[in-house]
């Protein structure tokens, strides 16, 4: 999925929250990995924007989801993934995860982060 920015200030403060949540879902995929025999692997996507997928794996089931996709569900209010990689949706900061002076509130963004990996694996756990 593409995102699409309703204001030029909305994708400043995308670029602002991108790479923290980035840094936050890996820490927590590593984290949530620890007490399981589970593994998870990275691979290099080009579509629908370039980046990389996590690929996790246990006996008799794998998925690989798009880390993009884990931030987009961090950094946009309410973001639903589309079927579609090639769809444009518009979307809404999360402000919340900036503070008044403008900086990453890396508190809120960490315990947000957490929530979704940790509904990520308890997905994965269900299979």
């Amino acid at each position: 999925m593409k995102p699409k920015f309703k204001t030029t200030q909305a994708w400043e403060q995308a670029g602002l929250l991108m790479q923290p949540a980035l840094i936050r879902i890996v820490d927590h995929i590593r984290q949530q990995l620890e007490p399981t025999t589970w593994k998870a692997t990275y691979k290099d996507v080009q579509t629908p924007i370039p980046g990389h997928a996590v690929c996790l794996e246990k006996p008799d089931y794998s998925i690989c989801i798009n880390l993009w996709e884990l931030c987009f569900q961090v950094c946009f209010r309410e973001y639903a993934p589309v079927h579609s990689e090639v769809e444009s949706q518009e979307v809404e900061i999360d402000t919340s995860l900036i503070d008044e002076d403008g900086e990453v509130d890396w508190h809120s963004l960490d315990i947000k982060a957490q929530k979704v990996i940790e509904k990520v694996f308890a997905e994965f756990a269900a299979v």
